[in-house]
């Protein structure tokens, strides 16, 4: 049987403004942020949903409230990669090679993010009347989920916008998740 999830990464926060790195800690969407969602939320607007979820950050949840009226689980396993004390600090000191680099700092590896979004959305899209499925989430967190399943090169070289969303069918007897559309709508 085949399912439908559709993978979203939250509007622009105060933190993407001021080139600030993210991850697990929260910064609010900005105006043009909310403005995204809105204009995400057409994409949907045909869509039945079935069931959403949210990662636990607000940027997320806010972002999701915009998109539908859908009662949303939060949960842990959407959330951001964890930079450590990096948390909260410039841009300009995350490192080109992040694979392993702010475990030394107290935060998370790749391959970290990688297996705790994949397990996180395999145990959503195997429940039971899960047939489309809306996921807000992060960048980080979507790229590496995306890696998971396939080269992502392609899309990385599109852009991980704000508001961007990636429809993924799942395939529950194989339980692989195949890209077949990018959408960037903002």
């Amino acid at each position: 049987m085949k399912k439908t999830m559709y993978m979203m990464r939250h509007g622009q926060t105060l933190f993407n403004i001021r080139r600030k790195i993210q991850g697990a800690c929260d910064s609010p969407l900005t105006e043009e942020g909310i403005k995204q969602a809105q204009i995400a939320s057409g994409y949907f607007r045909d869509i039945t949903l079935d069931e959403a979820y949210s990662s636990t950050s607000e940027r997320c949840c806010d972002t999701l409230e915009l998109i539908t009226d859908l009662p949303y689980k939060r949960l842990k396993g959407l959330k951001e990669m964890n930079f450590g004390v990096f948390e909260g600090e410039s841009e300009d000191l995350n490192p080109k090679d992040k694979s392993t680099f702010f475990l030394q700092y107290g935060g998370e590896s790749r391959e970290q993010v990688k297996d705790r979004v994949v397990e996180s959305c395999l145990d959503i899209m195997n429940k039971d009347g899960h047939q489309s499925v809306l996921v807000v989430s992060h960048a980080g967190a979507c790229l590496h989920f995306m890696r998971k399943w396939m080269d992502a090169t392609e899309e990385l070289n599109k852009g991980f916008t704000n508001c961007c969303i990636f429809k993924y069918e799942f395939d529950t007897e194989e339980q692989t998740f195949t890209l077949v559309d990018s959408i960037r709508p903002v």
